[in-house]
């Protein structure tokens, strides 16, 4: 009589997993509408509560009218600057889109981001308890004082100062510090958006790094080159690039400076890190800068030098980025590690 084959009930099935099929297109358009709704339903919702709490406060609605009635007279209608030709969002809108684009076009961003911010630490926000105004008073004061101070002097940039100095101190004392400590951040970012033309010739120096960094790499890779001053010339003649003061880069550092920026921002936990990381931005565009011009070297050199000069130059943005964004990872990484433990080897217990 045959016998039945025992069973362990402690023993686990071991099932197949199921296989997950990738994401599609249609799963990427739709989390992206979901993304959308969100914040879309996050802005009525602040809009009804904007309603409500006007509904309640009158005064206080009178009153958050008035700043934003003053603030739209200093910022658009009021002409100090350009021998009382323009307003202060007049010449920084020129500086962006006009005389400077070609160094502050990431400039129209900044206020786009900054909203992202905030929107970002909604929640904290809201929770943030409120208490404390005096310190908000003072802020405001110091922005006046700044304002006021660049109109004598012509300065629109003191004058972009003066305003995160007043949008700061309204927020400190309309909803408290706990609040202010929550939007310093996005406040201190509106920086980036302050044109500032003579980084260009302070940073000409990179010019040289770079083409002595590019020089040292074509050699290692067998590539003939002479690299001497800011120029890159094949030993064959066959090209002879010039490292414009654009391209030793002024307009990748501005880029790279705000994304490390928001980077540490919201990854890192101490405030050493955040400044250890953020100090590396140079060093990142630096190197994101030595990739995409050696690979140019290498197009020039084996395929065609129109080319590699040309249409590729243009768009080897997309080669600069990810180097740099690597290397920034790389360099966190490196400062997230930590040192100080020691592994214990594992021994039998008595």
């Amino acid at each position: 009589m045959a016998e039945p084959n025992p069973t362990n009930p402690t023993e686990e099935k071991e099932t197949a997993a199921p296989h997950k099929a990738p994401p599609s297109l249609l799963d990427d358009a739709i989390d992206l509408g979901k993304w959308i709704w969100e914040i879309l339903r996050t802005l009525a919702q602040i809009a009804l509560a904007f309603g409500q709490w006007c509904k309640r406060n009158p005064l206080g609605a009178v009153a958050v009218a008035g700043i934003a009635a003053t603030f739209y007279y200093f910022l658009v209608e009021l002409t100090p600057f350009v021998y009382g030709c323009s307003s202060l969002a007049r010449w920084v809108w020129r500086a962006w889109v006009t005389d400077e684009g070609d160094l502050m076009g990431h400039g129209i961003m900044v206020p786009l981001i900054t909203l992202g911010l905030f929107f970002y630490h909604r929640k904290a926000l809201v929770q943030a308890p409120r208490g404390r105004y005096g310190g908000g008073l003072v802020t405001m004061l110091a922005g006046i004082v700044l304002y006021v101070l660049a109109i004598r002097c012509l300065n629109p940039r003191t004058a972009m100062v003066g305003v995160m100095f007043l949008l700061y101190g309204s927020i400190w004392f309309a909803l408290g510090m706990a609040a202010a400590r929550v939007v310093l951040f996005p406040i201190a970012f509106l920086a980036f958006m302050i044109p500032a033309a003579a980084i260009e010739q302070a940073t000409a120096q990179l010019q040289f790094i770079i083409t002595a960094a590019v020089g040292v790499l074509a050699h290692l890779m067998g590539v003939s080159i002479l690299a001497v001053g800011t120029t890159l010339t094949a030993m064959d003649g066959s090209f002879n690039f010039e490292i414009a003061e654009g391209c030793s880069g002024i307009r990748s550092l501005a880029a790279m400076s705000m994304i490390t920026a928001i980077y540490v921002h919201i990854t890192q936990d101490r405030l050493w890190k955040k400044l250890l990381i953020f100090s590396g931005a140079l060093g990142f565009a630096i190197v994101g800068n030595i990739g995409r011009i050696f690979t140019i070297v290498l197009l020039g050199r084996f395929y065609d030098p129109k080319v590699a000069a040309g249409v590729y130059h243009d768009y080897s943005g997309f080669v600069f980025f990810p180097i740099a964004l690597l290397s920034m990872l790389l360099f966190a990484k490196l400062v997230n590690l930590d040192f100080t433990s020691t592994s214990k080897p594992k021994g039998r217990s008595a």
